[in-house]
């Protein structure tokens, strides 16, 4: 297959020009000759400094609108080369004076075939032999860099979705809940939609504090977010809840009220709660959090917490899709040994023991009990990042009346900053990222299976065989695959 080539091209103005073409030489010979018409023929394009070979039409085209949307100075980065400096300024936090260069209205392009979103669609080459006179702009000196995933690969915006990422990177609350919305549906063209947003939006997330909160029923989840969150708004921050309440069993449904129990913080301009359901999902949070916090964090949301259902043992996904793990306790949780059997314990990474003012003496003794228990154990912050630069911390706060809060954030402060310090932070989000594909595998393998027309047409006998104890489920699962596997084949 013939290969494709995305290009840069400097402009007499001193703007940067982004095509892609299936004969660079040619297509860089009519840029110089002045053969493309409209907007890049006033621009007159002096100088080719970057390009890069594809596999195909559709790889350049997509590598070329990414590129488009990116700043001046991300855009020379790529031309020196430097990806660990495209890497930085794509975590670094949006702002209005540092918005990607996305046209909010289509600009003119050379050619008739545009969409409505000004990003060029492909076009033939030119034929006749224009390319060929005097003065062609110089081919040799930028580098045939490696293809990266990030330019390449993911499916394209639609016009309606460019609005709502420009939205999203520009601060707008209604986009950021039109988005979550589209990431919630079922739909697959919804579906389809919200995967191009989320590549979309990647460059502009990694750069906020993910803080998962859990705790029992009655712990004082809500108010202790609405407290942290008004504290860390006076130091200047943004901050995105993501509350996720319990769904019945009985009907799915789900009251949402947390929004309701952070009067103060749900009316701050710079926070922003979104209660979603947690829909049965095994580990109390919603199946789109992951997705959602991403989302935030391209709104230029710094702190992200996700509050948790709080039902006990199923309380342990939130510690595999956040930075830190906080577990809020009741001064009479239990002795020791019942604190570790709630099964969350050995993933927090800050035990905090709330309403403290209470009771002050049932306090301590459960701040002695946990941490002896963690003692015990030898157990050092989440399973996952044991280490010897950090121990699971112990500490009372009344969220109520406002004690404490100062001292809870220095303790986040300062276990962030020493995880980034050992290098763990970046090797934690790699492994998160990893899991979150492998949690979409399964699922997406676990819905075929289930609506797969073979599957369905031996599921009913399967299930009265089962009911009827005259096949063993291990057998009738093991039948029900080979028919999904021989449909497959």
């Amino acid at each position: 297959m013939k290969p494709f080539f995305v290009y840069m091209l400097r402009c007499s103005d001193g703007s940067y020009y982004i095509g892609h073409t299936d004969e660079l030489e040619r297509r860089v010979a009519q840029h110089q000759a002045g053969e493309i018409d409209g907007h890049t023929h006033e621009r007159r394009p002096v100088e080719l400094v970057w390009s890069q070979e594809t596999a195909s039409r559709d790889e350049a085209l997509a590598a070329e609108r990414r590129i488009k949307g990116w700043g001046r100075a991300k855009k020379e980065a790529l031309i020196e080369g430097d990806w660990e400096r495209i890497k930085q300024l794509a975590r670094s936090r949006p702002s209005t004076n540092s918005m990607p260069n996305l046209p909010v209205r289509p600009e003119p392009v050379e050619g008739p075939a545009t969409n409505h979103a000004g990003l060029r669609q492909a076009q033939p080459e030119r034929g006749g032999d224009g390319g060929s006179s005097g003065g062609a702009i110089p081919l040799a000196p930028p580098p045939i860099l490696p293809v990266h995933p990030e330019l390449v690969e993911g499916p394209e915006l639609s016009v309606p979705d460019i609005d709502l990422m420009q939205g999203l990177l520009q601060r707008q609350r209604r986009a950021l809940a039109k988005s979550i919305t589209l990431l919630e549906s079922t739909r697959p063209d919804h579906r389809e939609r919200a995967d191009a947003l989320l590549n979309a939006l990647l460059p502009h997330t990694g750069h906020a504090m993910r803080l998962g909160i859990s705790g029992v029923p009655g712990v004082g989840k809500s108010t202790f977010i609405e407290a942290l969150g008004l504290a860390l708004i006076a130091k200047g921050h943004r901050v995105a809840v993501l509350a996720v309440d319990p769904s019945s069993s009985v009907s799915g449904g789900s009251i949402l009220g947390d929004k309701t129990r952070m009067d103060r913080l749900s009316i701050n301009d710079a926070a922003y709660i979104r209660p979603s359901p947690a829909s049965g999902t095994l580990g109390g949070v919603a199946e789109k959090t992951r997705e959602a916090m991403l989302v935030c964090e391209a709104a230029g949301y710094d702190v992200v917490i996700v509050e948790t259902v709080g039902v006990g043992q199923s309380e342990t996904a939130v510690a595999s899709m956040t930075d830190m793990f906080v577990l809020l306790q009741l001064p009479n949780a239990g002795d020791d040994l019942q604190a570790i059997k709630k099964g969350v314990m050995e993933l927090a990474d800050l035990v905090v023991i709330n309403k403290a003012d209470i009771d002050p003496a049932a306090a301590t003794r459960a701040e002695a009990q946990i941490a002896s228990a963690l003692r015990l154990f030898g157990l050092r912050g989440h399973a996952e990042h044991r280490t010897d630069y950090w121990h699971a911390k112990v500490m009372q706060i009344s969220a109520l009346k406002n004690q404490g809060i100062e001292e809870f954030w220095t303790n986040v402060e300062q276990f962030h900053q020493q995880r980034r310090a050992s290098g763990e932070f970046d090797a934690r989000r790699k492994q998160q990222a990893l899991a979150w594909m492998w949690d979409l595998i399964h699922a997406r393998l676990h819905a075929d299976f289930r609506h797969h027309p073979a599957v369905r047409e031996a599921l009913p006998e399967m299930l009265r065989e089962v009911g009827s104890a005259r096949i063993a489920p291990s057998s009738a699962a093991r039948a029900l695959l080979a028919r999904f596997e021989d449909a497959l084949k």
